[in-house]
């Protein structure tokens, strides 16, 4: 139920890593998106029978080893939920959450207890929260990452970022936290975008927010485990100094996705270069540190303002990813979010703040 302002920094320079020789990389031609019904019924289905979550933004995913599937999520509605779809004003409202998919079953998972909901993870300061980046699950453990905030103010913008953290969790027991630790926030970069394993690495893909203008960052660690040893991208090789991250390009979304693709990587963003944009674009590289060229638009989301399906002004869309667990080469699925800049549009409509789903077909 919000979006988020951070400032960043970079620039740097050491060793030469040549990554691939191809030619250019190709965009993606002609690409066509549709929602996904069954997913967009399915979490609609249960959002509306306010038995756990209801709404919610960041929208990640990613596989659990006994098959069932992890959805991580950052500002939270719970239930109830009025006959009319509208919400209780004192609906509990928590920082994050999750939800385990086992087939048609979804099931929330949050802190505390049904009768008296938490935040799931929540640092040590009350005053602050933490939202939800990209996770992964590495064996019995789920290595997700979060990105504190702080107020700055009374007004709803009025909040500044403090870090990014690696929290580890047991899938087994998705509510109970093994540890919080720090990860690099020296840059000012939110190292929390996306996460791709790649090779010997798990690549992590950050953002220098300046406001208006957002940068891409890449840095990456050994092995799968984030609390190794990170290395950063300087624009021509790999260093251990935070500072000499190079910013790899403009116009990406807070949160966005680089997943393989036909042989190379496909950035899949919204267009931050246009205000409150209701394009969902791609860009493709020849290696996981880009460069990202050929700009292709993949879907413009219906919802957003005035002209949008809710025929509502404030209301706008953002942070697409991929989720390449259910995605190929030939169809993406993608999810975005949508929201409203008016906080009442929530509580008397719960269908307007939850994720959307759409396959991209690509030829």
């Amino acid at each position: 139920m919000r979006r988020r302002t951070i400032l960043g920094g970079a620039a740097g320079a050491t060793a030469l890593t040549v990554l691939s020789a191809r030619p250019a990389a190709a965009a993606p031609r002609t690409p066509t998106g549709s929602p996904n019904a069954p997913l967009n019924t399915l979490f609609n289905t249960y959002g509306n029978t306010g038995a756990g979550w209801t709404g919610a933004d960041s929208t990640y995913s990613t596989p659990l080893p006994d098959g069932r599937r992890l959805w991580m999520y950052s500002d939270t509605f719970l239930g109830p939920v009025n006959p009319d779809l509208s919400r209780p004003l004192d609906t509990p409202f928590l920082r994050n959450s999750m939800i385990v998919q086992d087939g048609q079953r979804l099931t929330t998972v949050h802190g505390g207890t049904a009768a008296e909901p938490t935040t799931l993870l929540a640092p040590a300061s009350g005053d602050n929260w933490y939202w939800i980046g990209a996770g992964i699950a590495v064996g019995g453990v789920l290595n997700q990452t979060v990105v504190e905030f702080g107020r700055t103010g009374t007004g709803p913008w009025d909040f500044a970022w403090m870090g990014t953290h690696l929290a580890r969790m047991s899938v087994g027991r998705l509510n109970r936290v093994i540890d919080i630790r720090p990860l690099p926030s020296g840059a000012e970069v939110t190292w929390a975008a996306w996460l791709q394993p790649v090779g010997r690495h798990v690549y992590v893909y950050g953002v220098e927010d300046r406001g208006v203008s957002k940068y891409l960052h890449v840095a990456r660690v050994a092995g799968r485990d984030l609390r190794g040893r990170w290395e950063f991208w300087t624009g021509s090789g790999w260093s251990t100094v935070e500072t000499d991250s190079a910013r790899v390009m403009e116009g990406v979304s807070n949160e966005h996705s680089v997943t393989p693709w036909r042989g190379r990587w496909l950035l899949v963003t919204q267009d931050t270069t246009e205000l409150f944009s209701a394009k969902i674009v791609a860009y493709v590289g020849d290696s996981p540190t880009g460069p990202f060229t050929g700009k292709t638009l993949l879907y413009t989301t219906p919802e957003t303002g005035a002209t949008g399906t809710y025929g509502n002004a404030n209301v706008y869309t953002y942070n697409p990813h991929v989720h390449p667990e259910l995605s190929t080469d030939r169809r993406l699925l993608v999810s975005y979010n949508v929201n409203s800049f008016d906080s009442d549009d929530l509580y008397e409509d719960v269908t307007i703040y939850r994720g959307r789903f759409v396959d991209v077909t690509l030829a």
